[in-house]
């Protein structure tokens, strides 16, 4: 009878046996930092007791490799590429570190595999045999259809980036609610009274999240809403442009300050103000989401909500290591991080 290769030892084992933290323990794997004596000698006996091997020597290929190397993939998912494109690469790049060094804390491999208007089974085929862990996938531009196919898989999975409530899964999302009531709230406190929005039409969840706690979040704080003044473009920086100057034309007053669905969309609105003559933010105050490296350098500065991308990417790795850990079906986690107000140069409080 043939006997199941024993899955190897990982680092927070070894941790765990020498009564160290992860991060200590990792230190004197990789023979760095200033550990005392004592507790590198604990952390080499655990070491040896679990016949522990760094992942390093498992990969030089004159050790045997295991069954499993224990390695997690991103999949990072362009749908229709107009929020999932070279204008968020930075932003994408934050999760991808957030998960890397927690990855490296918990002893996995990560691959980050990227696919552009790939068919979602297409994508889900391709890690048959892959003998993977389990994966974190890029949720931004999924549709409902997309996710409940991922969820069905049987493999630990978390998703990022988007958020379903009714959904029997895992996910890890910046908390939207919180966010666009931060950017009202500092609205209010500042005198300003009309206040509207630029929404956007793309196929992306959290844009209708932020639309929803746009109009939550004004009748919380007795702000009147004026659909006139919510606007609707698409998320790339042509097409809020075009689509805002032409919106813009059809209304008479504009609002004092508008918040927009996130940087690229705020960019080209500022752009679309300009055309009509309207000075940002001397006539009309205007906040993104996402901030954005562009954000600081644009001209204005433009204040925006920032989100915790690494902070993100790490949580999702930290939720997908107890579920590879625990090995049975847990229940479903469903996780808002909150994120901050970066106060620049688009928005002059009103006296």
């Amino acid at each position: 009878m043939e006997t199941k290769s024993k899955k190897a030892a990982t680092l927070r084992q070894v941790a765990q046996l020498a009564d160290v933290s992860m991060a200590t323990a990792s230190l004197v794997v990789n023979r760095k930092g200033e550990i005392s004596f004592e507790t590198r000698s604990r952390v080499l006996q655990a070491m040896e007791t679990l016949n522990y091997v760094p992942k390093r020597d498992r990969l030089r290929g004159d050790i045997p490799v295991p069954e499993t190397l224990n390695t997690v993939r991103f999949l990072k998912i362009a749908r229709h590429g107009q929020t999932v494109n070279r204008d968020h690469n930075v932003f994408i790049s934050d999760y991808i570190d957030g998960m890397s060094f927690e990855a490296t804390r918990r002893d996995y491999f990560l691959q980050v595999v990227s696919y552009e208007n790939s068919d979602i089974n297409e994508i889900l085929e391709g890690m048959v045999g892959a003998e993977l862990s389990g994966f974190i996938a890029l949720g931004t531009e999924l549709t409902d259809d997309d996710i409940e196919t991922i969820l069905s898989q049987n493999l630990p999975c978390v998703i990022i980036d988007t958020h379903r409530p009714f959904m029997n899964g895992n996910f890890v999302n910046m908390d939207n609610d919180q966010l666009v009531y931060r950017a009202l709230d500092y609205l209010k406190g500042n005198n300003f009274e009309k206040i509207g929005m630029v929404s956007s039409h793309t196929s992306v969840g959290n844009f209708q999240l932020r639309h929803d706690a746009f109009l939550r979040s004004m009748n919380r704080l007795d702000l009147k809403i004026d659909p006139a003044q919510i606007l609707s473009v698409t998320s790339t920086l042509d097409g809020s442009f075009a689509e805002a100057t032409e919106q813009l034309a059809n209304i008479d007053t504009l609002a004092d300050a508008y918040l927009c669905t996130n940087d690229i969309v705020a960019f080209g609105f500022i752009q679309a103000l300009r055309r009509r003559g309207v000075s940002v933010p001397q006539d009309v105050s205007v906040i993104g989401i996402d901030n954005l490296p562009t954000a600081a350098v644009f001209e204005p500065p433009l204040t925006s909500l920032d989100v915790p991308k690494q902070k993100i990417g790490a949580m999702a790795l930290r939720i997908l290591d107890d579920l590879i850990s625990n090995g049975k079906a847990q229940p479903s986690i469903k996780l808002l991080l909150a994120g901050e107000l970066v106060v620049r140069d688009s928005v002059l409080p009103k006296s």
